[in-house]
């Protein structure tokens, strides 16, 4: 009898040190997984200022997987296609009009309103609306780039200027004054042939919009785009720019260092690549400089890339708590710090680091002067076209008045697309009830 209540009490205290535990397990914090897709260096990048956000939100582990950008775009299509999409991704901002015509992605205003760490109006204003389709916001800028001049500054003292010109025709005359000063065998300014983004900023320059009626035909027979077309052809015609490739040039670096051409058209990136691969003697003659413009300073492209928070995400709340921490000025800035990637905001700028780089400044000043493609997933696309047209231009295989008008009948193919699903969406609208 003894024995049987030994074995009863025995039980009975296994059963409430179960129960214990069971009821410890129960309270223990679940861990929520935020998967996150970042596209090359910046998938690096990012994962050393995830811990910051991570002791803030100690229930939150982010998960970075790292994507090619060669494969990106790919990848995001069939994980839409499978619904095995991430929480949120960076987004090359080409790619956000697909992706809001697919319903990938949720639209994202409602939270900037509620928002008390992101401001719409600390954004240079063409960043922040290349992620508004419609109308509507899909995507929070997480770095930007553009693109402006690099160039010799001590070429350009020697042809007697001090700096770029602000107007096409005042650089044209400082670029006929360098090629007078290199010789034959030398170039005052690089624009690849293979190369699209030179003529994009060119024709972005323009008033005129490269694509008309909503975005459903092209625009380029138009006296604008003409003009920027031959502005383009005329650098080569008078020798100031070599026909040719950038395949055909063994590095850019090189030959700027080597005086084979004095002005290059580049983006951000190509600060850390002067700064390594032009030799020490060199360090002090090279700077960059905004775009010059038809009438004075001019626009650039916008590049770069936002985030966006998929629209099959079980955790929308936490993906957008992510990007508001990685929207934080101190944030952007120590995201530079580490890849070089430009911030978006203009409070970002105002710290360390960033105004104290004399090569950076010119960055500054364009970001204030940007203008967004057409938002159109077949802008890429396009854009190749244009640059295969504009080859056959400089090589005078073709006019100006011919090449535009194939460009055109060209573009209107590819947005016949567009064109049909714009028509079925009006017409679903007309059959709403109460329209």
């Amino acid at each position: 009898m003894v024995g049987l209540k030994r074995t009863g009490a025995r039980r009975l205290a296994l059963g409430c040190v179960a129960a214990l535990l069971c009821a410890c397990g129960s309270s223990a914090p679940q861990i929520e997984v935020l998967r996150f897709w970042a596209i090359g260096t910046e998938a690096e990048v990012v994962t050393r200022l995830l811990p910051g956000f991570e002791r803030t939100h100690p229930n939150v582990r982010v998960e970075v997987q790292q994507l090619a950008w060669t494969a990106a775009h790919e990848k995001i299509l069939t994980a839409i296609a499978g619904d095995a999409t991430p929480d949120l991704s960076q987004m090359g901002n080409s790619w956000l009009s697909e992706l809001v015509a697919l319903h990938a992605i949720d639209p994202l205003q409602a939270r900037v309103d509620a928002s008390t760490s992101i401001r719409d109006d600390d954004y240079f204003p063409g960043v922040w609306q290349t992620n508004v389709i419609d109308g509507t916001l899909y995507g929070v800028a997480w770095y930007v780039d553009t693109r402006l001049l690099f160039y010799r500054s001590d070429l350009l003292r020697a042809a007697g200027f001090t700096a770029p010109a602000p107007t096409w025709d005042q650089w044209l005359v400082q670029l006929k004054a360098i090629k007078k000063l290199v010789g034959a065998d030398r170039y005052a300014v690089l624009l690849p042939l293979n190369e699209f983004e030179p003529l994009q900023v060119l024709a972005l320059q323009q008033p005129a919009a490269m694509l008309r009626d909503g975005d459903r035909y092209g625009n380029f027979r138009s006296d604008d785009f003409r003009r920027a077309l031959g502005f383009y052809q005329q650098l080569f015609a008078d020798s100031l720019a070599p026909e040719m490739t950038n395949t055909q040039i063994s590095n850019v670096w090189d030959e700027l260092g080597k005086g084979f051409f004095s002005f290059y058209i580049s983006g951000p990136w190509n600060i850390a690549q002067f700064k390594q691969r032009l030799p020490p003697e060199l360090q002090g003659s090279w700077m960059t400089a905004a775009m010059p413009g038809p009438s004075g300073p001019g626009v650039s492209s916008v590049g770069g890339a936002s985030l966006v928070v998929f629209s099959r995400s079980k955790h929308k709340q936490s993906a957008w708590e992510l990007i508001e921490y990685l929207s934080r000025p101190q944030v952007q800035q120590q995201f530079y710090v580490l890849g070089g990637d430009l911030p978006p905001r203009r409070s970002s700028w105002q710290l360390g680091g960033i105004a104290d780089d004399p090569y950076i400044h010119a960055f500054r000043d364009q970001l204030e002067r940007l203008r967004a493609v057409p938002q159109v997933p077949e802008w890429e696309q396009i854009m190749q076209e244009m640059r295969v047209v504009a080859e056959r231009v400089v090589r005078n295989h073709e006019s100006i008045d011919r090449a535009t008008t194939e460009l055109d009948a060209a573009v209107d193919d590819m947005l016949a697309k567009r064109r049909w699903m714009l028509a079925r969406q009006q017409r679903a609208r007309q059959h709403e009830p109460g329209t």
